[in-house]
């Protein structure tokens, strides 16, 4: 007998060699029906794989992140089966799940393809899926894997085989298609009840350009046909909250050739939203102890050698800025924190200094490849609202606590109420790609850890998601559409510290080491601009709103009074404009409409005689008329709460 633990903590006994999906069965037949796959260990596995020692368990459905990747990589391999149902010949590289379903590169060879192909494609995966045929896992030699496929001639999976270690090696068989594949799958096809093929691509094989475009098919594949009908709903609302057309129609930003691919220029509505998010933040870190500072745009290269940033990143930063001096090497600022803590040593400091809470909106160029720019989410400049806390080891946790109820406030002044905090810590495998001490890391993991369960934050923890130099705390928000976007991050840093000799008088009078956090509530401000446009779809709070206001005259004979209201509400600090345009006013309501402006306030006769206002809020219609003060009284309100 073997002993399995479930999630719940509660222990089984059952015999050697029983299956997730028998362990299912012994709850329920309702559970097992939709049981996709199994957490064994840690490790996601085939349900029907057999567990020979005691072992934690945790069954993977649809609701499972797990469950739905597994789900969606064996959608993978019957999209491939039917491809080679429907196009003999075909030669496949990999097809792995993604966040929003999966995708296969495929050779065609000689035979046309285009997304007019689709539908037959699809009717060919659901037809396979009625089979139900399963999905069967065989471990093979890898000199039986190398007969097979050379057998088939498919020369890309033989590619992939002469990188993998004897006794590895596994194919998955499901109805008449074998594929190379470690796994793990779900039961069988008949899961899978409805499919969308998305959209065609082409993608060289293993992403190197001297080697031959594929074409890559993307699809989905839902347990349900009305979720897949939601699904598509989805996308189609996504379409209409795109940041870039947004941006574009309610003139926030915009990109130019002339001045370089992914280096956004904000135009002034744009400027004037960036600038409020900004004084917003500044005031609640003013509020908090953090002083402000400004570095420069470049950097020596010694600075980011000694950081580490250029071992790291250097390859693949913008090259190297030099000067008419001989060796001398500048590069465009791809961090904040080494400039940090060079103003960290300007002065001596004492352990009653600390902490120290240096706050920066830095502006910070990295070079992403072009095909990765996408809109303000994916930049090659970008400013973060960065700070570094400096403190003793004794005020970790304390400063590590306040900078997360710092984070929740942002979010929550914003309308971000639906996040999980991801505990990213370091690949216990792969120590190499990271910097420094086992026992920092040892002390900076356990801070995060500690601090988030404190604060009551619902957690996530990801090995291998760390930064190069410390563990972190990213904040993954869904947005309305409840697509998931990581804002926020919170990182603790034991070897920056080390790396610049930083130092404080300790009360022994002897020198330590200060602790370093790193901390960006908004992450960049483009790529949260980004978000939040798609969030609130571009009506964004009013606080916020570029144009609070418009005035809207019905004649140029009430244009004399739109400007007396217009100076008096922007004396109150409220911002907006007058459509001075020849326009009936029909029109003009139909245009503020659709420029999302919040308030309308239109003007005739009777508003100039009285002394009023006929006011209109975006996407509620009339709310009749009142006196100047008497909206001031009530947009003042709204913009404060």
């Amino acid at each position: 007998m073997i002993s399995i633990t479930l999630p719940d903590g509660s222990v089984r006994q059952y015999d050697k060699g029983i299956t997730s999906m028998q362990i299912a069965l012994s709850i329920s037949e309702g559970l097992a029906r939709n049981v996709l796959a199994a957490e064994v260990n840690g490790e996601v596995w085939d349900a029907s794989r057999p567990i020979e020692e005691d072992s934690a368990v945790k069954l993977l459905t649809w609701n499972d992140a797990k469950g739905k990747s597994t789900y969606w990589h064996s959608s993978a391999h019957l999209l491939a089966e039917a491809l080679e149902a429907l196009y003999p010949g075909t030669k496949f590289g990999i097809g792995p799940a993604i966040e929003t379903g999966f995708y296969y590169d495929v050779d065609f060879g000689d035979e046309p393809f285009s997304s007019d192909d689709f539908k037959k494609i699809e009717d060919k995966v659901i037809e396979l899926a009625k089979t139900k045929s399963e999905y069967i896992r065989k471990p093979v030699s890898k000199a039986d894997a190398i007969a097979y496929f050379t057998e088939k001639g498919d020369e890309y999976k033989l590619d992939l085989i002469k990188d993998l270690p004897d006794g590895s090696i596994t194919f998955y068989t499901q109805g008449n298609f074998t594929d190379l594949c470690r796994g793990p799958h779900i039961p069988n096809t008949g899961a899978i009840k409805a499919v969308k093929l998305m959209s065609v691509a082409g993608a060289y094989w293993r992403g190197d350009e001297s080697r031959k475009q594929l074409t890559r098919i993307y699809g989905v594949t839902f347990p349900k046909a009305s979720e897949l009908t939601d699904y598509l709903h989805l996308i189609e609302e996504a379409k209409k909250r795109d940041h870039r057309k947004l941006g574009k129609e309610l003139e926030l930003f915009a990109f130019s050739e002339k001045v370089g691919m992914g280096l956004p220029l904000w135009l002034p509505k744009g400027t004037a939203l960036r600038e409020r998010l900004v004084n917003f933040l500044q005031k609640a870190q003013v509020k908090a102890g953090y002083e402000q500072v400004i570095t420069p745009h470049i950097g020596h290269k010694n600075l980011y050698v000694t950081s580490g940033h250029y071992e790291k990143y250097g390859a693949d930063a913008f090259q190297p800025i030099k000067t008419p001096q001989e060796g001398e090497e500048f590069f465009l600022k791809p961090m904040n924190c080494p400039h940090h803590c060079e103003i960290y040593k300007t002065k001596p400091r004492s352990y009653k200094d600390l902490p120290v809470r240096l706050a920066e909106f830095g502006t910070v160029y990295r070079y992403e490849q072009s095909g990765e720019l996408h809109g303000l989410t994916r930049v090659r400049g970008f400013t973060q609202d960065d700070a570094h806390l400096f403190c003793r080891p004794d005020q970790v946790k304390e400063e590590f606590k306040k900078v997360i109820d710092l984070v929740l406030y942002v979010f929550g002044a914003l309308g971000f109420d639906n996040y999980t905090a991801q505990v990213s810590l370091r690949d216990p495998n792969n120590k190499t790609k990271y910097i420094g001490t086992d026992e920092n890391w040892a002390l900076a993991e356990s801070s995060i850890i500690e601090a988030a369960a404190e604060k009551n934050l619902p957690t996530i923890v990801e090995y291998g998601e760390a930064a190069f130099y410390g563990p972190k705390l990213d904040f993954m928000v869904k947005d309305a559409l409840g697509r998931k976007w990581q804002l926020g991050t919170i990182q603790v840093d034991y070897n920056l510290p080390e790396r610049f000799e930083l130092e404080y008088t300790g009360s022994d009078n002897q020198k330590h080491r200060p602790v370093m956090i790193h901390r960006a509530p908004f992450g960049s401000l483009e790529r949260f601009v980004a978000v939040l446009i798609e969030h609130c779809a571009g009506n964004f709070p009013l606080w916020l709103s570029p144009e609070q206001f418009i005035i809207l005259p019905i004649s140029e004979k009430y244009e004399e009074y739109a400007k007396k209201l217009s100076d008096e509400l922007k004396d109150s600090d409220i911002c907006g404009l007058i459509d001075f345009r020849d326009e009936k006013i029909g029109r003009k309501i139909r245009d503020a409409e659709v420029k999302k402006i919040p308030y309308m306030l239109i003007v005739g006769e009777k508003e100039a005689t009285e002394g009023l206002v006929s006011v209109r809020k975006h996407g509620t219609g009339d709310l009749g008329s009142m006196s100047i003060e008497e909206f001031k009284i009530q947009i003042i309100k709204e913009i404060t709460v």
